[in-house]
């Protein structure tokens, strides 16, 4: 099951006790910010999309929508997502669940985008539709094992942090 695998990547941190496994779906940033109680925007959705030579993880807040021009700009592709079937393929992690934790795939490459940083702690998944843990952008960082902050997305600079 990831979630037990995500669980067993985030104790090097002592972290793992912070899983939370819910009753009910959080597939989607709505049903995760319900779940949970927080605003959308404080959702850490994980977004793949296929890389030159691997999968490109984006990590972003709930309320940010990709910026095609940014993403090209960036990471000089079209901003071109995995099918279900991929991502799962690549991160070992079904769409719903999918997170940057527990990556055994050395082409998968993990980005933060800077809409996050707006947030004292964000809520990304756990490797399951109902599975979530609550970090600080510095732990994300660090357990995401991320390559580092990207300016990607749009539409969040206008709406305010709660």
């Amino acid at each position: 099951m990831s979630v037990e695998k995500v669980k067993a990547y985030l104790s090097q941190w002592n972290l793992q006790d912070q899983v939370h496994e819910l009753d009910q779906s959080s597939a989607t940033v709505p049903l995760a910010a319900q779940a949970i109680g927080v605003i959308p925007a404080r959702i850490a959705k994980t977004l793949s999309f296929q890389g030159q030579e691997g999968c490109i993880l984006l990590v972003a807040a709930g309320d940010a929508k990709v910026d095609n021009a940014k993403f090209k700009a960036q990471f000089h592709l079209k901003a071109k997502m995995l099918t279900p079937e991929q991502a799962l393929e690549w991160t070992g992690h079904a769409v719903g669940g999918v997170c940057p934790f527990a990556i055994e795939n050395p082409q998968v490459q993990v980005y933060l985008d800077v809409s996050l940083r707006r947030f004292d702690t964000v809520f990304p998944a756990c490797g399951s539709s109902n599975s979530m843990i609550q970090l600080t952008c510095d732990q994300l960082q660090e357990t995401s094992r991320a390559v580092g902050w990207v300016d990607v997305c749009k539409g969040w600079q206008e709406e305010t942090a709660q």
